[in-house]
């Protein structure tokens, strides 16, 4: 799926939750002292488990922003007057015809955080390393 499809179908998913299917939580070390932050998360859990959406906990949103090709190889634009990098503490993946397209990647992150509920741990986190 693009970002630009992920963009498209974020409007779609204020008003049906359905077409979710995943919840990238992107925290550092410096995020986990932030208490606003983590309620925030803990108010997303909370709807996420409702709405039976999976949760994933993803340990460095700088190289998360890399692997989804927001930051080019040179880093974030340094200059003055640049766009702030996105906000990428929540990230949701949507899945908007789920019964007709089939992504294999994201069957297996799926499968992931299913088999993860199953050993009790309700949010998984996987560390994802510098380059």
């Amino acid at each position: 799926m693009t970002l630009e499809e992920f963009s498209a179908g974020e409007q779609k998913t204020e008003s049906d939750p359905d077409n979710v299917v995943l919840c990238l939580l992107a925290a550092d070390e410096d995020d986990d002292r932030d208490v606003a932050l983590q309620i925030h998360f803990t108010l997303i859990q909370a709807f996420c488990c409702e709405n039976d959406i999976n949760i994933l906990r993803v340990s460095n949103p700088g190289r998360l922003a890399e692997l989804l090709l927001l930051e080019t190889d040179a880093g974030p634009a340094a200059t003055e007057g640049a766009e702030q990098p996105p906000d990428l503490h929540c990230v949701l993946v949507t899945n908007p015809h789920s019964s007709q397209w089939k992504d294999p990647a994201l069957s297996q992150l799926i499968c992931f955080c299913r088999e993860s509920r199953y050993m009790d741990q309700w949010v998984p986190v996987i560390n994802l390393p510098e380059r």
